[in-house]
């Protein structure tokens, strides 16, 4: 019996103008990337750079276009997978397009998602945050990669990679310049002393110290922090576990995400949700079920109430 055909599929989204062609040329005209398989490429959108169809077809890779959202369905996907039958599936998708309507779609059989890839201008991505910013993080979240180009080392580039990961954690970003060489970023400059017996987190760093904790679990193994956050205790929590945590802003006021991490303490049973408390704890990393893996995991050594705070976590 045969084995199903599995078909992997690429779609590379990013606002127009993002840099999505370019990135689509250089993988498949330039590099070859599926140069020994039948391939199709789906463009949703016409920029202003093209792709040469000759040398196209000479790598075996047909291209179609649909630039109509209501005409980009399941039975177009199928007419296509019926008359090109690919085997390797490219999508440049059109930005202003829901990543989560494609996502909700039945695809042909055998094709399957393998890879989302969001490209973005660094020039104009804090006009696009700052006018744009639930469509831009609709888009981040769903990504396994965030390719920007067309960036200079004098851009906040800490900040850029801390937007991303305030809603995406697993995202790998790259940086290019203008010139399409990689930008490796520094080491961020973090505003306290790691090297403290104790690690006191402001109330304005949460947020830095909770994506650098995730980034570099290395430099928190065994140290022991303290800060203040406010009691969230899920249903499905382990017995003494608890987690003190910070909302903190995604798109707007009115559309925040609760960060924290895992706390474990005899006194947990005693607190009651909501409540704001100043903890200090060891941090050790452990696997739990409410991270389904792998995290930071927090063993409380003295917890008081605090006063509560009001501001938001903010990334930039």
């Amino acid at each position: 019996m045969n084995k199903p055909v599995e078909v992997p599929v690429f779609l590379i989204t990013g606002f127009l103008d993002s840099g999505k062609t370019s990135f689509l040329r250089q993988i498949l005209e330039e590099e070859g990337f599926s140069e020994e398989a039948r391939s199709l490429l789906i463009t949703c959108e016409e920029g202003e750079e093209e792709y040469d169809e000759f040398r196209l077809a000479q790598l075996n890779i047909s291209l179609t276009n649909v630039d109509d959202e209501e005409s980009f369905n399941e039975e177009f996907l199928e007419r296509c997978s019926s008359y090109y039958r690919p085997e390797f599936v490219f999508i440049e998708y059109n930005g202003m397009w829901k990543v989560q309507d494609f996502l909700d779609m039945k695809l042909p059989k055998g094709w399957f998602i393998n890879q989302i890839i969001t490209t973005v201008d660094g020039s104009t991505f804090e006009a696009y945050m700052n006018n744009m910013r639930s469509m831009m993080l609709d888009i981040f979240t769903s990504s396994e990669m965030v390719f920007f180009n067309r960036c200079s080392e004098d851009m906040p580039l800490n900040v850029f990679r801390r937007s991303i990961r305030a809603v995406n954690r697993r995202a790998q970003m790259v940086f290019d310049d203008e010139n399409g060489d990689p930008i490796e970023l520094p080491p961020e400059e973090l505003p306290y002393n790691l090297n403290a017996d104790v690690i006191e987190i402001s109330d304005e760093d949460f947020g830095i110290w909770y994506l650098d904790a995730m980034e570099h679990p290395e430099n928190y193994e065994d140290k022991t922090v303290a800060f203040t956050g406010r009691v969230f205790i899920g249903k499905n929590f382990p017995d003494g576990c608890f987690v003190p945590g910070r909302h903190a802003m995604t798109c707007c006021a009115d559309d925040t995400t609760f960060l924290g991490y895992v706390c474990r303490s005899a006194y947990a049973p005693k607190l009651k949700a909501g409540q704001w408390v100043k903890v200090r704890a060891k941090v050790r990393f452990a696997n739990v079920s409410v991270y389904r893996g792998e995290g930071p995991v927090l063993e409380a050594e003295h917890i008081e109430a605090a006063e509560p705070i009001e501001e938001l976590v903010y990334f930039n």
